[in-house]
């Protein structure tokens, strides 16, 4: 039996913890934990914690206390992932694998303005156009000269996760149509500049062109038997179509021979035309994840889970397209 510590994963990780439990050989006993106490995945674990509010060294000290504590083999980290990754040395120390690359790999790929810098120098690697700015004076010379190129701009922090500081940026908001509508992801320039002006200085931002094309979310996995890579066309809605690109899949190649990532990650791409340009790294498993095994009939999370334990299990990619989707189950938690 092997001890699997998930903590504080996002509410989709259900699927991907019942992907990693159908293993062949031996049970795979997953314990799970987090802050919310009613968080959905604890009906798909075998022992389920809530998690303290700790932050910095507090955090780092209860994730080995807790692996020592409950016979971890295998942690498999969210919650402070780079952090984890930097006392990396402290879970092995102790027999713990630790299923997350070196800190200095995903701490380069997690800085995204450093990761656009290095991967423009790749020579089949589409990079957009940005500027990095931490004040307004920078923000309003880097809006100036961006939109001599482009008509169309956004803007989102470098140190971002799920597109959740993403805004496109208008030259104008109709105010009243706005009351009559759902708000998105959009905001008024001036409105930016008046928000920033009191801070001063801020934490870094991008601004860079808007790509209004299709956005493409490839699941990978490096492997001894080669790389997979799942794409998946996100859709309007729910649904999205897996369709391998040669294209896609010799960018995820070159990315991964640059930064080669041992464990599960997800590159984003979005269209602008018919380019695919380079969007974000994320480097744990996508929310996504298991629309991409389910399509192409590859089991990544339990062939992520053998890697990390040593073992390598053969796998094969179905490259038929497909259109999937998913539903809500109600489940009773207590």
């Amino acid at each position: 039996m092997i001890r699997v510590w998930f903590n504080h994963w996002f509410s989709t990780s259900y699927r991907l913890i019942e992907l990693m439990k159908e293993d062949e050989k031996e049970e795979v006993y997953v314990i799970g934990s987090n802050r919310k106490v009613n968080a959905v995945i604890q009906k798909v674990c075998d022992e389920w914690y809530e998690e303290p509010c700790l932050d910095g060294e507090d955090y780092i000290n209860y994730c080995v206390d807790f692996c020592r504590e409950h016979q971890v083999q295998v942690f498999v980290p969210r919650r402070k992932m780079v952090d984890i990754s930097r006392h990396m040395d402290r879970f092995l120390r102790m027999g713990v694998r630790v299923l997350v690359d070196d800190y200095e790999k995903i701490a380069l790929l997690n800085d995204k303005a450093a990761a656009y810098q290095m991967f423009k120098e790749c020579k089949g690697i589409h990079v957009p156009d940005y500027a990095l700015v931490r004040d307004v004076d920078s923000l309003e010379t880097a809006y100036a000269s961006l939109k001599e190129r482009h008509n169309d701009l956004c803007i989102k922090f470098v140190e971002d996760e799920g597109g959740m500081s993403f805004r496109r940026l208008k030259d104008h908001v109709d105010e009243y149509q706005s009351l009559c509508t759902y708000p998105g992801n959009g905001i008024a320039y001036e409105d930016l500049i008046r928000i920033l002006k009191p801070r001063g200085t801020f934490k870094d931002m991008m601004i860079m062109p808007y790509l209004p094309g299709d956005e493409i979310s490839v699941d990978c996995l490096n492997t001894k038997s080669g790389l997979i890579a799942v794409p998946r066309v996100k859709g309007a809605s729910r649904d999205e179509r897996v369709v391998f690109d040669e294209e896609i899949h010799n960018m995820c190649e070159i990315i991964l021979k640059k930064v080669p990532l041992q464990y599960p990650c997800n590159i984003q791409f979005k269209l602008k035309g018919q380019i695919p340009y380079l969007l974000e790294i994320n480097t744990r498993m996508s929310g996504g994840l298991q629309m991409s095994c389910l399509s192409a009939g590859v089991n990544i999370p339990n062939i992520a889970l053998n890697k990390v334990l040593g073992r390598e299990i053969s796998w094969d990619v179905c490259r038929e397209e497909h259109i999937v989707s998913y539903i809500e189950m109600p489940v009773i938690i207590k």
